[in-house]
């Protein structure tokens, strides 16, 4: 191991960005200090006028105006799209602020974390504990204060259930039926669609009566008095996430479990209740109550290697030879003219998986002009000379962006504004992981610089003097990334390339492997895992799958964009026809991960029948057939390998030589689940 110490702190050079939003006006004065969330579960809180929704399982969140709303969402869905509609059930606010019709103050961002956030409305004297999945939504009313919930459907009924005041019961004309729970008696009355009470203070909680199940409500009123004010997430050891809460109350904590963490929890010993009665519907798939003040997901454990897992079949080794001489004699640094962050490091990439074949059929002459062009291609950028762009460090969020990126939203695909930052930059960490393997000396004298792109997006620290926010994509309720960065979204945030963030710490943990840190090996291989398992539950689409509706389903076979707030079949630079591209797209870069990735064969079989008949339209880019034909190799080995010898052009971060690569590594036809 190298003796610099990893957490000896590098930075590139600082700039002010002039497109970058001003995060104080909606975080609290004291976290202005620390680096802050760019692409979290609450960000739509935090930018423009900071009243868009975002989704706080199982409601829908809105903030403006001195005042709260929530939803308990509807879905709408056809075959290109699902998405939960937002309507305002019930909106909370003081009365004093209700009448005042000028009022506009904004809500503050006074704490988060992993699991949660807390919205405070000082001129009504709310502070609402939003911890995602509680089927209640919690507030604190501060100072003894005349409240309004107000609707926009009719008030049918509004009946006391306990006779201290503490607990009510109202229907709305819409079907729904709500109750709610205060710390102390509160008198409420109501009229067509808002309830109003005398000046209250304490805690109020409220939850959705699903499907108006009276044993439901018994459930809800036994674990209303505990309440969770915060969530936090641990990796404490390898493929094992532990959720903990800091809560109010004496009994137990009721919560509600997504079918992901439904299937890790039940890997693991954790100390919890599920009660499968209580359900909520979600775009996720049914979120189900989970009784226990901490959760315990084990995840699958996933090999993290440098090479396939079945090896190269000696036959194929002069087929592959042959292309990859060619693509290595290719390799010129000047022949890169690209100056974006996120087509050089696919071409670096590229590279370096030229140099890890060469090890798998041992011709090992190709490994130093690979190394040399690495070198000669990376070090620019780690040492801020690379001409038309650089990375750079941004103060008022606490991240890497790029010189492009400082002055344009939309530069390097809006990695200034912190958008894709583990796609650019897991494929920089890649190729830096292969460099450091076979030049250890060179991994040597950057290691800081490496480091600091891995944390920018996996930094786990939360030393208040880190220079980086916290996973700065990965959610960890969710349990996969985001790719949005700081942009206002009503559907809040979205990931569409997840094979690039698998690729981002895959990469991470290749790095470590390269430096001998077993941290961020457990740390990569462990979010490479739980990635991989989003991915597989809600971007692939099984013909048989009961996660989504029908219509939906049946129409579809892979994700497009999916939001935290809807799913659609359409890509950012593509329509939802062009079927080889949303195959590629979550498929790009092909490596030894891949395998992981795409395990099961009859998905994939499914997958590839698909997508073929879109490759009859005009102008069907070579590259996206690459990648279809690499994953029709899965199962018919044969057959692929004669179209992908047929190929006119690739992927600018793939090659005829990866693509042979992948082919001859598959072992048998269908021998890969």
């Amino acid at each position: 191991m190298s003796t610099i110490k990893k957490n000896t702190p590098f930075i590139f050079p600082q700039t002010n960005s002039t497109v970058l939003p001003d995060p104080s006006n909606f975080f609290s004065p004291n976290l202005l200090s620390t680096p802050l969330p760019t692409n979290s579960f609450f960000q739509n809180f935090s930018l423009k006028n900071g009243d868009q929704p975002e989704y706080i399982h199982p409601y829908l969140i809105k903030s403006s105006n001195s005042s709260l709303s929530v939803s308990y969402p509807s879905h709408f869905s056809n075959s290109s799209f699902i998405y939960q509609v937002f309507n305002a059930d019930l909106t909370i606010t003081s009365l004093e602020q209700k009448t005042n019709q000028t009022s506009n103050e904004k809500h503050i961002i006074s704490s988060y974390s992993d699991l949660s956030v807390t919205l405070d409305i000082p001129s009504s004297n709310l502070s609402f504990f939003l911890v995602r999945g509680s089927p209640y939504l919690t507030f604190s009313v501060t100072k003894p204060t005349p409240l309004s919930i107000s609707t926009i459907h009719a008030i049918e009924f509004l009946v006391p259930t306990d006779p201290s005041i503490t607990r009510y019961t109202f229907q709305l004309n819409n079907g729904q039926t709500w109750l709610l729970y205060a710390s102390s008696p509160i008198k409420l009355s109501h009229d067509l669609s808002e309830i109003t009470c005398e000046p209250f203070s304490g805690v109020i909680r409220i939850a959705l009566l699903p499907n108006n199940d009276r044993k439901i409500e018994d459930v809800l009123e036994k674990y209303s008095s505990c309440y969770p004010l915060s969530g936090d997430a641990f990796l404490r050891e390898p493929f094992c996430v532990e959720y903990k809460w800091q809560k109010n109350g004496s009994s137990d904590l009721l919560l509600l479990a997504h079918p992901l963490h439904v299937k890790l929890l039940s890997n693991s010993e954790s100390d919890v209740t599920f009660l499968n009665d209580l359900k909520y519907t979600s775009i996720d798939g049914d979120l189900v109550g989970v009784v226990g003040d901490s959760w315990i997901l084990k995840t699958e454990p996933v090999s993290i290697t440098w090479h396939s897992s079945k090896g190269v079949k000696e036959e194929s080794h002069d087929e592959i030879v042959s292309s990859l001489s060619k693509d290595v004699e290719g390799l010129n640094s000047s022949a890169i003219t690209t100056t974006s962050s996120y087509f050089y490091g696919k071409l670096i990439a590229r590279a370096a998986r030229l140099a890890l074949i060469a090890e798998e059929v041992f011709f090992f002459d190709a490994i130093q002009k690979v190394r040399n062009f690495l070198k000669e291609t990376i070090e620019p950028w780690l040492e801020g000379t690379f001409n038309g762009n650089g990375f750079l460090y941004d103060r008022k969020w606490g991240g890497i962006i790029t010189q492009q990126g400082s002055n344009d939203s939309n530069g390097d695909f809006g990695f200034g504004i912190y958008n894709d930052h583990h796609y650019h930059l897991g494929y920089f960490l890649y190729a830096i992981a292969v460099l450091v393997k076979i030049d250890p000396t060179w991994g040597r004298k950057y290691k800081t610089q490496a480091y600091s792109l891995m944390e920018d997006f996996m930094n786990l620290n939360i030393r208040l003097n880190s220079n980086y926010t916290r996973l700065r994509c990965f959610d960890l309720y969710k349990l996969h990334s985001w790719a949005g960065g700081l942009t206002e979204f009503s559907d809040g945030r979205n990931q569409e390339s997840t094979s690039e963030a698998v690729n981002a710490y895959y990469a991470a943990a290749l790095m470590g492997m390269a430096y001998g840190d077993a941290s961020l090996v457990s740390i990569g291989s462990t979010l490479t895992s739980l990635e991989i398992l989003g991915t597989k539950m809600w971007w692939h689409v099984k013909k048989e799958g009961k996660l989504y509706e029908e219509e939906f389903t049946k129409e579809n076979r892979i994700m497009g964009v999916l939001w935290s707030n809807k799913r659609d079949s359409g890509l950012w630079f593509a329509a939802a026809e062009s079927r080889e591209a949303r195959l590629g797209i979550q498929l790009i870069p092909l490596s030894p991960i891949s395998e992981v990735l795409f395990s099961d064969v009859s998905y994939v079989k499914d997958l590839v029948e698909w997508t073929l008949p879109a490759l009859n339209r005009e102008g069907v880019g070579e590259g996206w057939k690459g990648f279809l034909y690499s994953l029709q190799g899965v199962y018919d080995n044969q057959g692929a390998l004669e179209k992908i010898r047929n190929l006119n052009g690739f992927d600018g971060g793939n090659s005829l030589t990866n693509l042979l690569w992948w082919i001859h590594s598959r072992g048998e036809d269908g021998d890969d689940e």
